[in-house]
């Protein structure tokens, strides 16, 4: 698995004849490969932290192990009788160490490991070489890409897929100046860091798109495709018309929220579990002042074996998918099972799953109206709140009988 990356579609070109349902996708698949072939790739492996208490006398044996195993550690330390060493080793050197200190200490030497993360392969190029892989002969991610000329398609290896290209590159030249990458980098990240699009935009490409790879040159046909567009256009309202607005649903992508909102991505990078829990208490406020049904959806998918887990968490709902399914699926698939039966609204600032979400007749709220519309409640709440502290004061002289205030007076008097 790759890990820490971020792919964006950057580009595309589509024929009016030739291109079909599925070449994107496919191209998409061919890109991504095309971009790792090109690659300088790294392999990682997992690391220990460790803590090892040995007797004085066995440190130098210690250390040498460490070494041996391509570890590090700090200078070692001592308390009492023992020496203590810290440092990092990789996993596959250190799991049967235990075995080891035991015996050349007697007993007498504790090993301590906790799993750090991961860091370089202290041996990639020889475990590279027992995996036996050979990227071009791997037909079920092929490396190489198919062209088009003349209505046929023909198949292009990696290395000459840049003499055959219809778009210009987008990557970065090293020949520029620098100052130029920044200014274009900058450039990008403020198109990539905002994705969201209004409703009405989503509405204009999914008309744009209805019966798009039907190519119909002829009157008639084009006439009999705007009607069609027309029917979709009229039975979204008819939908909307239709369903039990009584019963409302708000889902939440989880994690697309925390990365969109600073304040928790701020906390993400410091505790992701932080950073839920704070926005699950943020979400429990909202569904009290609200009162719908609030579902926010966590990713679990690289979990292996993991089922679909719904738990309740005070008045909202937690779902964490199952394995192999995004938050992204999990509320498409909602969507699509009961967008047109209820009123179902989905928070996300994901571009894509919008306009899904949108064709399925939901409402939206981007990352950032949803951050508004919870500060504007949780504002009502605590202005209403002090409205009933002020008039709901109680006193003593409203409330006692006219027999107990006359002895009050006398004896006062």
């Amino acid at each position: 698995a790759i890990t820490d990356i971020k792919i964006t579609l950057a580009a595309g070109r589509a024929h009016q004849k030739h291109t079909e349902g599925g070449d994107f996708r496919q191209a998409t698949y061919r890109a991504v490969r095309q971009g790792l072939m090109q690659a300088e790739s790294v392999l990682l492996e997992p690391y220990y932290e460790f803590r090892l208490e040995i007797p004085q006398a066995m440190v130098g044996r210690a250390m040498t192990d460490i070494e041996k195993m391509h570890g590090a550690f700090e200078t070692p330390e001592t308390e009492g009788e023992m020496s203590v060493l810290t440092g990092t080793a990789p996993v596959a050197c250190m799991q049967d160490y235990q075995k080891e200190v035991i015996a050349y200490t007697k007993g007498t030497g504790r090993l301590f490991c906790d799993l750090k993360g991961y860091e370089l392969c202290h041996n990639a190029d020889e475990v590279i070489a027992a995996t036996g892989y050979d990227p071009d002969g791997d037909t079920d991610n092929p490396s190489g890409s198919v062209f088009c000329s003349h209505g046929a398609g023909y198949y292009v290896p990696w290395n000459q897929v840049k003499d055959h290209m219809h778009l210009e590159s987008v990557l970065m030249d090293s020949s520029r100046e620098t100052d130029e990458k920044e200014d274009t980098l900058a450039q990008r990240r403020a198109y990539i860091e905002e994705e969201t699009i209004d409703t009405e935009e989503i509405d204009r490409i999914l008309e744009q798109t209805y019966y798009a790879n039907q190519h119909n040159k002829s009157k008639w046909k084009k006439k009999k495709i705007q009607r069609k567009a027309e029917d979709y256009r009229s039975s979204a309202v008819k939908s909307s018309v239709t369903r039990d607005m009584s019963k409302k649903y708000l889902l939440v992508d989880g994690y697309n929220i925390i990365y969109a909102w600073k304040d928790l991505k701020e906390l993400a990078d410091e505790n992701i579990d932080a950073a839920r829990g704070k926005l699950m208490d943020l979400l429990c406020n909202y569904q009290g002042i609200k009162r719908m049904e609030l579902i926010v959806v966590f990713d679990a998918y690289r979990v292996k074996g993991h089922d679909t887990e719904v738990l309740d968490y005070h008045n909202i709902h937690i779902v964490y998918t199952k394995e192999a399914e995004t938050a992204d699926q999990y509320i498409e698939k909602f969507a699509h099972e009961h967008g047109r039966k209820y009123d179902v609204t989905v928070a996300t600032s994901d571009g894509l799953e919008q306009i899904i979400i949108r064709g399925q007749g939901c409402r939206l709220l981007s990352a950032r109206e949803f951050k508004k519309d919870i500060e504007e409640a949780s504002r009502q709440l605590r202005e209403e709140y002090m409205e009933n502290q002020v008039t709901s004061k109680n006193y003593l002289m409203d409330v006692i009988s006219k027999e107990e205030l006359d002895k009050l007076s006398d004896n006062n008097n």
